[in-house]
């Protein structure tokens, strides 16, 4: 695409909570601390984000806040996605009226759709978007996945710009690729795949392993689009265990531990997600240290 939101690594960023609701100050902290450690991009309100327990109230607050606090440093991505189409109208509007830089929307969830609904259902949002789309495809999540010859009829959208690939499934993200031939830009979704996924031309990923190591991750794609692909596969290979640690319970839990260790936030989640388990924060804890971090 000759448009690209981002190149890159954007951190999926989560939402730190208190008592009272959004702690903003951790919040604006955590933005500041990703930008000044090389970021290429942020997103705010995805799945990361604890996105399907915030109130809409809550929802569009912390995107206006994320673009005034990011403040055009980088690009800013805010997820509006949900299961209700209008819903998702309603978020992504006013993501574009405040000044993102562009919309992660997620596939319908638990009520799904069948292909020709996620047409429609993808279409009607990017019809009343001023900012481009990233569709977010994880069905293990979602229990609705987007199909390669979907993404083909949906690539004809101007405003459909690019895809979160998160389905797992390497052998399916490669016929995608050979399938959309260039017409939507490919991030990865997942963190153990970001290489796999730049070599059959992907341009980077939204990322939970940036929460805590952002520099570091930014320099796999860097490491990769330099030429020097041994390496980037060396670092991907590297941080694999801290990777599967932060998955080693439902996201954001861990990620939310992991920072609340660093300091960064109090760790609060909101039910149904609960603290993180101690053998796997143990887990966790130790993989951090072997990276280097001060837990």
């Amino acid at each position: 695409m000759s448009n690209e939101i981002f190149r890159g690594i954007a951190t999926a960023l989560i939402t730190p909570f208190n008592d009272k609701g959004v702690d903003y100050e951790s919040y604006g902290r955590l933005i500041d601390w990703q930008i000044e450690s090389g970021i290429d991009a942020l997103v705010s309100c995805g799945t990361s984000g604890e996105s399907p327990t915030l109130s809409v109230e809550e929802h569009k607050e912390i995107i206006r806040f994320a673009v005034e606090r990011v403040a055009g440093r980088v690009p800013l991505v805010a997820g509006t996605g949900s299961n209700c189409t209008e819903s998702a109208i309603e978020l992504t509007e006013f993501a574009s009226e405040v000044g993102a830089d562009g919309a992660l929307v997620v596939t319908p969830y638990y009520n799904k759709a069948t292909q020709a609904g996620l047409v429609a259902h993808f279409t009607a949002i990017a019809d009343k978007s001023k900012i481009p789309l990233i569709l977010y495809n994880v069905p293990s999540r979602t229990g609705c996945g987007i199909q390669p010859q979907t993404y083909v009829k949906l690539a004809e959208h101007e405003r459909i710009q690019a895809i979160k690939e998160a389905n797992g499934d390497i052998s399916r993200i490669v016929e995608t690729a050979a399938l959309v031939q260039g017409k939507l830009d490919l991030y990865s979704g997942n963190d153990d795949q970001i290489v796999p996924i730049l070599s059959v031309g992907g341009i980077g990923c939204i990322s939970v392993l940036s929460n805590v190591l952002p520099r570091e991750t930014t320099e796999i794609c860097k490491r990769f689009f330099a030429g020097d692909v041994a390496g980037a596969a060396a670092l991907q290979l590297r941080y694999l265990e801290l990777i599967h640690a932060l998955f080693c319970e439902v996201n954001p839990i861990p990620v939310k531990a992991a920072l609340a260790a660093m300091g960064m936030c109090g760790g609060k989640l909101r039910l149904p997600m609960t603290p993180m388990e101690e053998p796997n924060r143990q887990r966790l804890l130790k993989a951090m240290r072997e990276q280097g971090l001060r837990v």
